[in-house]
């Protein structure tokens, strides 16, 4: 099912809409049932390579790859369910910005009302 954020938000109109969409978040509970959408995403692949449908196998492939790159994620995850932060360091200043020089500085205004 799709929700309507879903379409909104990233304009995606299909079933695998949610799953590749990389704001997901997971839940730690449902590890069962993402590795059984993997393992469905897999035979419908293999189904869809036998029956010719090859617009078909990339579609299921990029919802396949969403879907495991969701798995690793959850494998990296903290086991309390707490959000996994990232360290994002302090950021370095080598230049200051530089001086605006006169061909920089917009001409005056020359007519209209005074």
């Amino acid at each position: 099912m799709i929700s309507n954020w879903a379409v909104v938000l990233v304009g995606i109109e299909h079933e695998h809409a949610c799953i590749r969409c990389p704001v997901l978040q997971i839940d730690p509970r449902q590890r069962s049932r993402l590795i059984e959408i993997i393992h469905n995403l897999r035979e419908r692949i293999r189904e869809a390579r036998g029956n010719g449908w090859l617009g078909e196998v990339e579609g299921l492939q990029g919802s396949l790859d969403a879907a495991t790159a969701k798995l690793n994620s959850l494998s990296r995850a903290p086991a309390d369910g707490r959000p996994q932060l990232v360290e994002l360091g302090m950021p370095i200043f080598t230049d200051h910005a530089p001086l605006p020089t006169q061909e920089a500085q917009l001409p005056e205004h020359r007519g209209g009302v005074r």
